[in-house]
């Protein structure tokens, strides 16, 4: 699923107000880190993570890693923070985050 670029801009609107809730440190990626990844992507579908000064990862190498792993989208890098987005497989999920569809063509 490749999101589009209004797409892009409400999830990134939407991660405005979300705490970070991922550290990737020296460690890497190991498997405990990819499962609360996992987790937290399943429960809020959208996350905030931190890529710490020790981590032997940019953020960009991270946030793309990680995506990776969690068959997410990279919403955006910024810093040492970046934003990762899946939509939940949950059907009951109540608060699920509806995206803008792309129109076909602009009207004038």
């Amino acid at each position: 699923m490749e999101l589009t670029s209004k797409q892009r801009a409400q999830l990134r609107g939407l991660a405005n107000s979300i705490d970070t809730i991922v550290h990737i440190g020296k460690d890497g990626l190991g498997e405990n880190l990819i499962k609360q990844a996992n987790d937290a992507l399943e429960a809020r579908e959208l996350i905030k993570c931190k890529v710490l000064e020790n981590a032997e990862y940019t953020a960009r190498e991270g946030a793309e890693a990680l995506a990776a792993a969690t068959r997410s989208e990279v919403v955006q890098v910024i810093g040492t923070k970046f934003v990762l987005y899946r939509p939940s497989h949950n059907k009951d999920k109540k608060d699920k985050i509806v995206l803008v569809k792309e129109s076909g063509r602009r009207q004038a």
